[in-house]
């Protein structure tokens, strides 16, 4: 996920980021992340930003059950909350507080309100609680000495702790029984809930135990538009209103998301032909996936042989160039397609008649213009495109990829979309963005936080909401959202048959939560569910900063705390480590192992001398040792120094560079949708002389240190295809001219389409004018079809060999060694030897000989698939039996197996 660069951390490694969003766009929002699975980001440690203060006060204390008060500031004497009903001429009550203690339990469900002062409710008062949550609530409290004080009032603890055990496991949303719907939705502190249905007001009925209201309905209310009206004391204006809202819950929803719709996602009508005996692609385990990730509007908008350009419909184009190239990823060895958001988002007008296109002849313009840039920007605010990371409802396809938005076509071509996927060998991850909303409080595009305000979002110890994600922060550690995750997910699962899950942020979730949603996915079974829960797989971004950093709240769902999970982490460290630098350099052309560090040095003095680029590759050497095991924490090995080290001791910006239990922890990628592609990151870092073939020769290699790892690895698409966003570093909102996927070579990569987005980008354009004047990095035909060729040979390779999926610690141990590290480690090259074969990783412009004298006499070739493949330099690399000698071609990787 994206957003304005957060500072680096004091141990040098920058922080999360990638603006997906920022100021002006239509939401006024920004997204700040680490690069991690996305892009090149660590996890920050900054501190959280946070909105400003909202209402008439701050709310200093916060009720977080039925018996006990925390009050941030407070004296430690009686106290008192006092609450009115909402209504104007009604009487109020208090509740009194006398200072207390938490108990462990409490200390252990809100470690980071322990220093503060605690109050206990009386005893006497503690049945008002219901009424107090339904109006406004102050605490108030008077000293001895005359000084008194006032602050508002958090409540989702008290929440939970009244209604979350009997509301957690209830049904919302529009449930339909025997062809009649009911109508659920969870608003304790509500005063009064009707529905608003196709233009009439219907009452709904509260369970006082549960905080639900419902109302059933009948057969003819199918398919008809409905919103809530939710009368409720809102803090962020100081006043009882009554919101007119859509369902959280929604199934369905009418254009831009005016209205939801009382659908059943069963219906028979909206089962595309197969539907239900869809038979799937063998299903990949975790450890094994290789992953395509995949923006859906990227795909096939500029792909002239598609049919449906930028929808989900495209995806049954079995005939396009975008189509027939997936397959050809799939037939080597790709086995999912994770696609960028496709939830309704709260971003792009879905209506095509009012979306905006830039007004002027983009490719009229000279490859280092600004002119393209300016017109894009000039329409972005109403374009068609975005990443997706704006979340309006959780669990309804967005509708500017529908042929129409208006209705159920989404649902039906969103299932028509996994059919076309699946139908070419690939499964489908969704990518889900649960830490934030796109808007809170009052606003138009808030949905949660009009209907239980203050409940939803995770609120800083003043009261305001939480920032630290780019947006306003979710709170999955609170009952009901955190159920909302749960239940959202196994409605993708079970309804749209999606086979995996990639959690953006999912350190700000906690630990539980994930381990919840995997639990609620492994009950889901072919016979009863239509789907086999436990082949779903689940990753997601790990890091570590915010409000919530280092367990501050809870036990987080970050790289370190799902180790053994199951569950993958995206992994930082090889990534930095084969690109160079990071993602915030202010020189962009700090080099690392696959961009020419020490070996093909550039001009940029923030390399260093000498002396330093060869001790800092060295480095980069050992964490992609330690990459390559699948970043285990107990791997042994001896490092470029010649110690005897576990991955756990490898140092990563002052983190262990290993921290996996087992491969399939830790998921492998050189880059994604945030920041530069790697083709952008290598055009700055590699000397501007670097030939074309080269450039594509040491894409080739960087993407293999991932491929070729233990466990998961993911890459962008298009990657294969030097696929250039014309060295956009943020593109989320930079339109369909720097983002489309370019799969016909004949249009070119996406280099040199003009200077990238003032925004995020102006800084570099110093650096960026030169490289996209330059028309030999702009590759041709054969260049761009060897490259591609050659990753898929090592997708073959991966795929057909099984030693590249071992399945624990113990047999990565045993059969993965790094046979020449040590301090005579050649710099610039990794030799591994993995069971019967031996890779060697040659990121130097000169041919090199390998000598593992242990092998002498053993006999090794070149592996079938690239002695036969379409690279011919890598087909000259050999092997001399006598002393054991791997001899490669520069800017190679060479995979040799015992004969």
């Amino acid at each position: 996920m994206s957003t304005t660069a957060r500072a680096s951390t004091a141990r040098a490694t920058t922080a999360r980021s990638s603006a997906r969003r920022r100021p002006g766009r239509r939401l006024a929002a920004v997204l700040v992340l680490a690069l991690g699975a996305t892009g090149l980001l660590s996890a920050p440690t900054a501190q959280p930003a946070h909105a400003a203060p909202s209402g008439p006060q701050a709310a200093l204390a916060q009720w977080i059950d039925r018996d006990t008060v925390i009050w941030k500031g407070a004296e430690r004497t009686t106290a008192q909350l006092e609450f009115g009903t909402g209504r104007a001429g009604a009487a109020g009550g208090r509740l009194r507080l006398t200072p207390g203690r938490l108990t462990p339990a409490e200390r252990a469900a809100f470690p980071h309100l322990s220093g503060y002062p605690a109050f206990t409710v009386d005893p006497r008062d503690r049945g008002l609680a219901r009424t107090a949550l339904r109006g406004r609530l102050v605490a108030t409290q008077h000293t001895a000495d005359g000084r008194s004080a006032t602050t508002g009032v958090q409540i989702p603890g008290v929440l939970d702790d009244l209604y979350g055990p009997h509301a957690r496991h209830a049904a919302l949303g529009p449930v339909f029984h025997h062809g009649r719907p009911t109508l659920s939705v969870w608003a304790p502190t509500a005063r009064t809930v009707a529905l608003e249905l196709d233009g009439r007001t219907v009452p709904m009925r509260r369970d006082d135990r549960s905080g639900i209201w419902r109302v059933q309905g009948q057969r003819d209310w199918a398919g008809k538009p409905y919103r809530y009206l939710v009368t409720v004391w809102a803090p962020t204006v100081g006043r009882t209103v009554t919101n007119k809202v859509t369902d959280p819950y929604s199934t369905a929803l009418t254009a831009d998301s005016a209205r939801s719709l009382v659908v059943d996602l069963d219906d028979p009508r909206l089962a595309p032909k197969g539907w239900a005996d869809l038979r799937k692609p063998a299903a990949v385990p975790l450890r094994r996936a290789r992953i395509q990730e995949l923006h859906l509007r990227d795909f096939s908008v500029e792909d002239r042989t598609s049919r449906h350009p930028g929808q989900y419909l495209a995806f049954t184009d079995r005939r396009s160039d975008g189509m027939r190239h997936l397959k050809s990823l799939a037939a080597a060895g790709t086995s999912y397609v994770h696609l960028l958001p496709a939830f309704d988002g709260a971003t792009v007008p879905e209506k095509r008649a009012d979306q905006d296109r830039p007004r002027c002849d983009l490719a009229s313009y000279a490859p280092d213009s600004e002119s393209q840039q300016q017109c894009v920007t000039g329409s972005a605010a109403r374009d068609a495109y975005n990443w997706g990371y704006d979340p309006l409802h959780y669990t309804v396809p967005e509708g500017s990829y529908a042929s129409d938005p208006d209705g159920t076509a989404r649902t039906v071509e969103f299932r028509r979309m996994v059919q076309g996927l699946n139908g070419i060998g690939l499964r489908t991850v969704m990518d889900v963005v649960y830490n934030h909303t796109a808007a809170a409080g009052q606003d138009p595009h808030s949905v949660l936080d009009r209907i239980v305000p203050g409940y939803y979002q995770r609120l800083l110890d003043d009261g305001t909401v939480a920032t630290s994600t780019c947006c306003s922060g979710t709170a999955p550690e609170h009952t009901m959202m955190g159920k909302l995750v749960v239940d959202s997910v196994v409605t993708w699962a079970k309804e749209y048959k999606v086979d995996g899950f990639r959690f953006d942020l999912m350190g700000h979730h906690p630990k539980a939560n994930i381990l919840a949603v995997r639990k609620a996915l492994d009950a889901l079974t072919p016979a009863r569910d239509g789907v086999d829960g436990k082949k779903i797989v689940l990753y997601g971004e790990g890091w570590d900063f915010g409000e919530a950093a280092h367990d501050a709240r809870f036990v987080q769902a970050t790289q370190r705390n799902m180790a053994g999970t199951g569950i993958a982490t995206f992994s930082d460290r090889a990534r930095d480590a084969v690109r160079g630098g990071g993602p915030f350099d202010a020189d962009p052309r700090v080099q690392g192992f696959a961009s020419g560090l020490y070996t093909a040095p550039n001009s940029s003095s923030a390399n260093g001398d000498p002396a330093a680029q060869r001790a800092r590759l060295l480095h980069y050497q050992d964490l992609l040792k330690v990459g390559l095991t699948g970043n285990l924490a107990d791997y042994t090995f001896t490092d470029t120094a010649g110690h005897r080290v576990k991955g756990s001791q490898v140092d990563y910006n002052g983190a262990p560079a290993g921290y996996a239990a087992a491969p399939g922890d830790a998921l492998a990628y050189a880059d994604a949708h945030d920041n530069e592609t790697l083709y952008d990151a290598l055009a700055y870092k590699l000397p501007q002389g670097t030939s074309p073939t080269d450039r594509a020769r040491l894409q080739v290699l960087a993407l293999a240190t991932a491929a070729l790892s233990q466990g998961p690895a993911l890459s962008q698409a298009g990657s294969d295809l030097l696929r250039s966003k014309s060295l956009d570093r943020n593109s989320f909102n930079s339109g369909d001219w720097f983002n489309a996927v370019h799969w016909n070579c004949a249009d070119g990569n996406g280099f040199g389409r003009g200077l990238p987005p003032a925004a995020d980008n102006k800084d570099k354009w110093p650096y960026d004018k030169p490289l996209l004047a330059d028309p030999a990095l702009r590759p041709d035909c054969p260049t761009v079809h060897g490259a591609s060729a050659a990753y898929r040979d090592l997708l073959r390779i991966h795929a057909t060999e099984p030693a590249f999926g071992l399945r624990t610690a113990a047999a990565v141990q045993s059969q993965l060694a790094f046979p020449l590290s040590g301090k005579d480690e050649t710099p610039g090259v990794l030799t591994m030897r993995l069971a019967h074969l031996v890779v060697v990783f040659n990121a130097t412009p000169h041919p090199q000989h390998q000598t593992v004298a242990a092998l002498a006499g053993r006999p090794y070739a070149l592996h079938p698939v690239q002695a036969h493949g379409t690279d011919r330099t890598t087909a000259t690399a050999s092997y001399t039996e006598a002393t054991g000698t791997f001899t490669v071609p520069p800017y190679t990787v060479a995979v040799f197996h015992s004969r």
